[in-house]
């Protein structure tokens, strides 16, 4: 199982990285067919929905490798216990808020794709594509966020955790 979650993660990451590669590519078009007079039709609006589906995609591993911004004033000052409690009651919070989004997201993506609905933008593109991309990258949000819960379930160190402490070592 956990060989299956790290390709998922890794997947996700690498989706990612392909979708910032496409802006840079997309950008340098652009630059470069404006030097001959010319333009790419709908550049920008490729280039908002790369950007879109890298930031969701990494969504999962950043938590994973520690790079969420995360407020840990209260939970870094707690200890034994009642850090457990509070890293529990904090992971189930983010996984049950991250499900609501990922559930209703998924349900948007499948309605744009039953209606056909089309960007408003220079070129029609299918909706369902880009959201596809958003509710996988907050689906690998929800499955990284239970996978930690059931770690510090089971009195393990959250990844986030070990991440930050790999980092300080």
């Amino acid at each position: 199982m956990r060989t299956a979650l790290s390709i998922l993660y890794r997947a996700a990451e690498i989706l990612g990285a392909v979708a910032l590669a496409l802006i840079a590519v997309l950008i340098v078009t652009q630059v470069a067919s404006r030097l001959f007079g010319r333009m790419v039709p709908g550049a920008d609006e490729l280039a908002g929905y790369c950007m879109a589906a890298s930031f969701f995609l990494m969504l999962g591993p950043a938590l994973r490798r520690g790079a969420h911004i995360r407020v840990g004033v209260l939970v870094e000052r707690l200890r034994g216990g009642a850090r457990r409690a509070m890293e529990l009651l904090c992971l189930a919070f983010a996984t049950a808020l991250s499900g609501y989004f990922a559930w209703y997201w998924l349900r948007m993506t499948s309605d744009s794709y039953e209606f056909g609905d089309l960007s408003q933008g220079v070129l029609p593109i299918p909706l369902w594509m880009p959201q596809a991309t958003m509710a996988a990258g907050l689906v690998v949000l929800v499955v990284a966020l239970v996978d930690d819960l059931l770690a510090v379930l089971q009195g393990r160190p959250a990844s986030y955790q070990n991440a930050q402490m790999q980092s300080e070592g």
